[in-house]
């Protein structure tokens, strides 16, 4: 007697949807909110939520396996970029006062802490290594940027910033929850019925 082996499983294909509202009004209207984050006294920088948003769709969609790579990604992108400009704040005279020798210094940074961070990403909780550069880049926007509840001050804007990215996840999720989506019913193909033959003399 032959032994039959089962092959692989194959998933169920995932329904079809269909969105009761369109997803670019759902969207629009999400990011219309984000002027209420931004226009207060905290000045939060509100373009760091589209940032990770993106991000998330980018992934494969809004889910809680791509939200968690983001949430330990992009913080850890964002504290590399925090060490950049403490070294830079605090010594970055270290190789003299001219531009051109705070440039050398800079760059010296930039090289070491990008090496790092690239490293980190070896590490499977921070695999997602375009992720750290959403935050990475995001720091310094807010940074330089004078965003923040503390404009300037460097761990005012870490806080922030990370506050912001955390919510592009969330954002992206609602996308697609506020659009109310409910599966389409497949419909079974009409039975093709045979046409009766042509008369003679008649053209079909």
């Amino acid at each position: 007697m032959t032994e039959t082996k089962a092959g692989p499983a194959t998933a169920a294909p995932a329904p079809v949807m269909r969105e009761r509202i369109p997803h670019e009004i759902v969207a629009s209207v999400l990011a219309a909110t984000t002027a209420f984050i931004g226009g207060n006294a905290l000045h939060l920088p509100p373009w760091a939520i589209f940032i990770a948003w993106a991000g998330t769709f980018l992934l494969g969609g809004p889910n809680l396996a791509n939200a968690k790579r983001l949430w330990c990604a992009m913080p850890m992108g964002s504290t590399f970029a925090l060490i950049i400009v403490l070294l830079e704040t605090n010594a970055g005279t270290a190789f003299g006062e001219s531009q051109l020798a705070r440039n050398f210094f800079a760059a010296l940074c930039i090289l070491v802490v990008n090496t790092t961070l690239m490293y980190t990403g070896r590490l499977p909780l921070f695999s997602l290594i375009p992720g750290m550069f959403f935050g990475f880049a995001s720091f310094f926007a807010t940074f330089f940027g004078g965003f923040g509840y503390d404009a300037g001050n460097a761990w005012s804007a870490w806080v922030c910033v990370i506050a912001m990215n955390a919510l592009g996840p969330v954002f992206a999720w609602l996308s697609i929850r506020l659009a109310f989506p409910v599966p389409v019913e497949a419909r079974e193909p009409a039975a093709s019925v045979p046409r009766p033959p042509a008369p003679r003399g008649e053209s079909v």
